[in-house]
């Protein structure tokens, strides 16, 4: 795997790291992740006296009001992060231009978490193309006067083939803006399964591991299968390791298409980093009593 390094990341000192899911509400967790007999309303809570950061992937689907938004940052501890996806109904109906009003009260919104507020993230769909590269570049330079860190995902394959890869990372780098790194590579370079019982939601995008803003955001896809991930994991143990070292703020997001299995692999890219020396935080769930004693993830 590629690591490019953005001039913008400084060797001045190590920066954060923070892993998560992409939820916290999955109730197939009780019992593992949580423990047995915990009640959905303090799902959240539990999650964050575990993992160190969620994606937030809710807010896609729906906005919360500022009472929702004020109960979350209550029921998490100071140093965890939220980055929240805009909603759908913003970024999923055609120009970005439009949305500007409803993505700054959106951005508004979420400063409501106070110190908790991580990037925050657009993502395009599959018919959002690289003519309007222009409309993207006025919507960020709009919201960046927020002052939130933002993020993008783009989704139509020309995104990743020149001259347009070349142009977006630019221009995302001119912007500060950070490019979301999606690696579904897990659940597609894997022998197929007749009786696999799981789908492949997730686009199969080519993974372009490039950094344009003083921090990365990650979403890897991991397989449910576990003996498939190792290779991928070790690439993005090197990697991480690399970014961190130069300074760059990094949030990796464990996906699965058995949501049941994330936090596995979590923990496990967690050991791995540990193993390699590289320096990140302990994993906060460690003082709990999750049940990961009594799991393995082979």
């Amino acid at each position: 795997m590629s690591t490019k390094l953005s001039p913008l990341a400084s060797n001045s000192s190590l920066a954060s790291f923070y892993l998560g899911c992409a939820v916290w509400a999955y109730k197939g967790w009780v019992g593992e992740f949580y423990p047995k007999g915990s009640r959905a309303g303090d799902f959240l809570q539990l999650y964050s006296q575990r993992l160190t950061a969620v994606e937030g992937n809710t807010t896609f689907y729906a906005t919360p009001n500022a009472e929702t938004i004020a109960r979350w940052a209550e029921q998490t501890p100071p140093g965890f992060k939220f980055c929240l996806k805009f909603p759908k109904a913003l970024t999923h109906n055609g120009l970005l231009k439009p949305a500007i009003p409803g993505a700054i009260a959106f951005l508004e919104l979420a400063r409501g978490l106070g110190d908790r507020t991580g990037p925050v993230f657009v993502q395009l769909p599959p018919s959002y193309t690289p003519a309007h590269l222009d409309d993207l570049s006025k919507f960020f330079t709009t919201l960046l006067s927020c002052g939130i860190p933002l993020a993008l995902e783009v989704r139509h394959p020309d995104w990743f083939t020149e001259p347009h890869a070349s142009e977006l990372n630019s221009r995302l780098h001119q912007l500060g803006v950070g490019r979301v790194l999606l690696d579904s590579r897990p659940i597609y370079n894997c022998p197929d399964d007749p009786q696999r019982t799981w789908e492949r939601k997730k686009p199969q995008l080519p993974l372009q591991p490039v950094v344009t803003a003083p921090f990365s955001l990650i979403r890897f896809v991991s397989h449910p299968e576990q003996s498939f991930n190792p290779p991928y994991l070790d690439e993005w143990v090197e990697t991480v390791a690399n970014w961190i070292q130069q300074g760059t703020e990094t949030y990796f997001f464990v996906h699965c298409p058995i949501e049941a299995r994330s936090p596995l692999v979590a923990r496990h890219f967690q050991q791995l980093l540990e193993k390699r020396g590289v320096s990140v935080p302990p994993l906060p769930w460690e003082q709990f009593d999750a049940g990961f004693n009594q799991l393995s993830l082979f």
